[in-house]
């Protein structure tokens, strides 16, 4: 009878998450034009558009860019997509970081539509966002999304997004 192999330490398994986590956001360039980045808590996905000057589209009000606000929400819908569909992966080890870099070892879904509800204006300040996978088939998936800034119970904005999923590798090559 063999033993049970020793499970990760801790420290492994979240380093792994966060460089999986890492390689992901660096597939998407418009996330790093936007200067988005993500923070995770076990499996749950925050993003955050730090304020900048360049996002203000309104200067008289000043208001954050609406293109900002969304580029910002979907960004945050497809990442929360793609997690969601690799962690599983993630962590049993069967997906490296470095096979998230490979665009021929990890296909990212692609955006059909994305309907954004402006709420109210985006003041001169971080932007939060946190995407909920509602549905995610083999073809088809649908996320909403909802950003805040100072409050989580006062949005101000929220989308919905549809996403056409990656068809499963072939084993043909």
């Amino acid at each position: 009878m063999s033993r049970p192999s020793k499970p990760e330490p801790m420290q492994v398994v979240k380093q792994r998450r966060d460089a999986t986590l890492d390689a992901l956001v660096a597939r998407v360039p418009f996330i790093r034009t936007l200067g988005v980045v993500f923070e995770r808590r076990g499996d749950e996905l925050t993003a955050i558009l730090p304020y900048r000057e360049m996002l203000i589209g309104n200067p008289i009000l000043p208001a954050l860019h609406g293109g900002a606000t969304a580029g910002f929400l979907e960004v945050a819908a497809l990442i929360e997509l793609t997690w969601t569909q690799v962690w599983p992966n993630v962590e049993s080890g069967r997906i490296t970081p470095e096979q998230v870099t490979q665009a021929s070892a990890l296909r990212m879904p692609k955006t059909v539509d994305f309907t954004i509800d402006y709420l109210r204006s985006g003041l001169p300040r971080d932007a939060y966002a946190r995407a909920r996978v509602n549905r995610s088939g083999r073809r088809y998936a649908s996320v909403h999304v909802e950003g805040w800034q100072d409050n989580r119970s006062r949005l101000f904005a929220q989308a919905t997004g549809h996403f056409v999923m990656p068809a499963a590798p072939s084993d043909d090559g």
